[in-house]
């Protein structure tokens, strides 16, 4: 769930959860699983909670943590993942995917710090195996009182002694359940993913960054083929599509390519934006081959030294009260640090987008990186980051993988086989 949560995902999709083991009210035993629904919003999708568990009490655990929890269905019975039944009732009921996601969508974007169990009971078809597996779990309970098993060792001899009365068919059963479960979380994240994207985007209330028109010449038959484009910040374009309205930060000149961005950006906050007389808007023009690779690129983005400290600073303000900045590689290594020292200062979460490997290790040639929230770096400019921090780069390139999360708590740069940057391990050193 904390993966799936730190990578944006907001449904995940598992066979059945942890519970209140039997006789937890004694041996306080009671799996992790409800402990991290109640701190992780993210959906699960599963069959509900197998039947050698205390589901009773395992709901009203839920209740506690604060877990929205809906069955799926005709029913407000809550599922004992092999059978329909458990003599227990789900708080809430959703009738069907669209209800779940609009359900999901909703308990997200209020923010909390709470998920959301979906218990989707197991198919019909599978009604009388299941009907023997939880004659067999109430034999094998009765054979654990007998013996006197308890604590940590029940749940496995339960499980255990399942599937040797069933012969295997437990086993066969949870396959089954995940592939339903599975098929059911499908439709949800479509829905569940645009409104918690605004959830998230609604953060980005100040992007920094460089405003260029691209012309991009394509070779085809001999002859170049040339297309003219706006390339600014993608957090502030999209964000403004999306109806949010971050300020952007950023120069242009006063000539004939101003103009036209400022057509092209009439839905963005361009209040930021400054127009500078004697100055050129920023061009790249990059030849691409017929088959599609680079050939040659040439920019003149001289006018990105422009947007200085000095200029950031007009706008402190609305700095200080963002709860997340953005920034890119295109402005100058001393307004990075300051950007980083204003986050510093006032606990500010800041996003860094590198840009390209030239422009990648910006923050890290000072301690600003310490400021840094997260990054994007594709793995050039990720090995461009490495080299600046004077680590080893692998020899096989697809061990090495970049990751968004950085900061004091979080491993930014990593292998298969070794950790090569800890941010944690680099703030002691």
């Amino acid at each position: 769930m904390l993966v799936a949560h730190k990578m944006g995902i907001p449904v995940f999709v598992t066979g059945g959860i942890g519970g209140v083991h039997r006789g937890g009210e004694k041996t306080m035993d009671v799996s992790a699983d409800l402990t991290e629904l109640g701190r992780t919003p993210v959906a699960v999708v599963s069959a509900g909670v197998k039947s050698i568990l205390d589901i009773g009490r395992t709901l009203e655990y839920l209740e506690t943590q604060g877990v929205c929890v809906a069955s799926f269905g005709n029913s407000r019975e809550f599922p004992a993942f092999f059978s329909h039944q458990s003599g227990f009732q789900a708080p809430y009921q959703v009738q069907n995917e669209e209800e779940a996601a609009k359900l999901i969508a909703s308990t997200l974007t209020l923010g909390l710090s709470s998920g959301v169990l979906i218990a989707v009971p197991c198919p019909k078809e599978q009604a009388a195996s299941g009907e023997t597996i939880e004659k067999a779990i109430q034999q094998a309970v009765n054979e654990a009182g007998a013996k006197g098993i308890i604590g940590k060792e029940l749940t496995p001899f339960l499980l255990q002694r399942v599937n040797e009365l069933t012969h295997g068919k437990s086993l066969d059963s949870s396959i089954l359940l995940l592939k339903k479960e599975k098929r059911k979380a499908n439709p949800a994240p479509a829905s569940v993913r645009v409104s918690h994207l605004h959830f998230i985007f609604s953060f980005f209330k100040v992007v920094i960054g460089g405003i260029n028109v691209d012309f991009i010449a394509k070779a085809k038959d001999a002859t170049l083929m040339v297309q003219n484009t706006t390339s600014l910040h993608l957090f502030s374009y999209c964000l403004s599509r999306l109806g949010k309205m971050p300020l952007f930060i950023s120069a242009m000149g006063k000539d004939e390519h101003s103009e036209s961005i400022l057509r092209y950006c009439s839905h963005m906050d361009m209040g930021g934006v400054v127009q500078l007389d004697g100055h050129s808007t920023a061009t790249y023009c990059a030849v691409i081959t017929g088959s599609g690779e680079l050939s040659l690129g040439l920019g003149d983005m001289d006018i990105h030294q422009q947007i200085t400290e000095q200029y950031i600073s007009k706008f402190k303000q609305s700095l200080c009260t963002a709860p997340l900045v953005c920034v890119d590689g295109n402005v100058s290594t001393s307004t990075i640090q300051y950007v980083c020292q204003i986050a510093r200062e006032h606990h500010i979460a800041v996003c860094y987008e590198p840009t390209d490997e030239n422009k990648a290790s910006k923050p890290f040639l000072s301690d600003s990186w310490r400021s840094l929230t997260c990054i994007s770096p594709n793995l050039r400019e990720l090995r461009a980051i490495n080299r600046t921090l004077g680590h080893p780069i692998p020899a096989d390139s697809r061990h090495f993988m970049p990751l968004w999360f950085v900061g004091s708590h979080e491993v930014i740069f990593q292998s298969q086989k070794t950790s090569l940057w800890n941010g944690r391990k680099a703030a002691r050193d």
